[in-house]
């Protein structure tokens, strides 16, 4: 068997991260709102957390940030002139709408896309379909350069397809991998994929009823599928509770976390019956039973898993086929969540628990697996797909210097307005585009 691995693409937090506070529904980015970032330990935080996945044999790539402030936007609803007095009009006029163009939040590469493995495929090459994130202004902008980029890194025809975001509408939202998880024997055999949708349109018919708007939706992650060619046996969609999204669960990955055949969820992230449904398809499909592992409120309540982003930990696969857990430093420095992940250690859930900082990063509402695109690849499609984002330790040392040489110390949200700003962003991003090998993927470049 052609031996297969999962890899992390982390996404680089940019130059411009700063604390607008724009997601509706993330409680944490809300909460934050209007403070002084640090862009230049943000960066550094999600290098370190590359670091230690490579340093456990891991295999870890990167994906850039975008470009910042996006002025193209800009200029798309009406503002002309040169881009510093672009700058200043949008300041003066529309705040907001510069915070939009402003946000560093391509960093989480869980809504980068959703990512079909090519054992799970008609046509046995992998497919990425990048998400159109019409939910929220600051990330529509998003999908044409994810695409632009996952185009370039994955250009092997014969391995890789990288579709078009699903068209953009209110009954088509789509947020990419935050909710979709995969339950495999092996990272190289056929699995079941499990997309993940906000319990329909009530949430559009009567908002009301609802604390926040879904993301979302069925008809995007059938879409998906259907795309992707995967074998109807091959995928189930659940229904979250609404419940769990109105307490702050925004995405399908602050309630449940996975790796190979275990899946580990809180008990209100969804109803009963879809756990039955999942046993069902996965023993039919692979015939064995996946491990489930639910978490009830007396472990950890909902409001704790949430504030500490517990199941937004990362499970991986080491070498040597043990399990792994990533967790973020809060976890440690909360009990109930320390404790109940010292009780699944004990258990045998995983081999070893790490604790990463990723603090500037939880701040605006994103932990350690909102930070990565999870990417199943065998022995081909690794050699086929651009090397030079792969991190290695030369490339590793060659983004912290990056970093240190061109990331501000601090930044209010105040300062997007700062030509200098975007001037410096450019600068870093296109000796970036250097470093990496990823040529013109910039609308500045072009």
């Amino acid at each position: 068997m052609n031996q297969a691995w999962e890899v992390n693409f982390d996404g680089i937090v940019g130059p411009t991260h700063n604390y607008g506070g724009l997601a509706w529904g993330n409680i944490p980015a809300r909460r934050n709102r209007g403070k002084r970032s640090q862009p230049r330990r943000a960066a550094l935080e999600g290098l370190n957390k590359m670091r230690l996945l490579m340093e456990l044999g891991i295999p870890q790539a990167v994906l850039p940030p975008h470009e910042r402030p996006y002025v193209p936007l800009l200029r798309a609803l009406g503002y002309e002139g040169s881009d510093q007095r672009v700058l200043e009009k949008v300041a003066r006029g529309d705040p907001e709408l510069l915070s939009h163009c402003s946000s560093a939040a391509a960093m989480w590469a869980a809504n980068a896309a959703t990512v079909s493995p090519s054992a799970d495929t008609a046509d046995r090459r992998v497919h990425f379909t990048p998400a159109n994130l019409i939910s929220q202004l600051h990330r529509s902008i998003e999908a044409p350069v994810t695409t632009r980029i996952l185009r370039c890194i994955f250009n092997d025809a014969d391995c890789f397809v990288v579709h078009d975001p699903v068209p953009a509408a209110i009954g088509l939202r789509d947020e990419g991998a935050a909710n979709h998880l995969r339950l495999a024997p092996l990272h190289g055999r056929r699995g079941l994929e499990i997309f993940f949708f906000d319990s329909g349109e009530p949430f559009v018919q009567q908002p009301w009823l609802h604390r926040f708007p879904a993301r979302q939706s069925l008809g995007a992650s059938l879409a998906v599928q259907l795309r992707h060619k995967t074998n109807a046996r091959c995928v189930i969609a659940i229904g979250r509770n609404p419940r769990s999204i109105d307490a702050g669960a925004f995405h399908n990955d602050l309630v449940a976390m996975s790796n190979q055949s275990l899946l580990i969820y809180h008990r209100e992230a969804y109803e009963p019956r879809a756990m039955n449904d999942i046993v069902r398809l996965y023993r039919r499909l692979t015939g064995a039973a996946p491990r489930l592992v639910e978490i009830g409120a007396e472990q950890l309540s909902l409001t704790d898993a949430l504030s500490t982003y517990f199941f937004n930990s990362q499970l991986v696969t080491l070498p040597d086929g043990r399990f792994a857990l990533i967790a973020p430093m809060e976890c440690r420095r909360h009990a109930a969540a320390r404790r109940l992940i010292e009780e699944l250690t004990a258990g045998g859930l995983w081999n070893v628990a790490h604790f990463t900082d990723v603090r500037q990063s939880m701040r605006n509402g994103g932990g350690p697996a909102c930070l990565r695109l999870r990417i199943v690849l065998n022995t081909r499609q690794l050699a086929a797909m651009h090397q030079g984002v792969r991190l290695t330790p030369r490339l590793c040392r060659r983004l912290v210097q990056w970093v240190e040489r061109h990331y501000r110390q601090e930044l209010h949200p105040a300062d997007m307005a700062d030509p200098q700003l975007l001037r410096e962003s450019r600068t870093a991003l296109d000796e970036l585009t250097r470093i990496t090998g990823l040529g013109s993927i910039y609308d500045f470049q072009r």
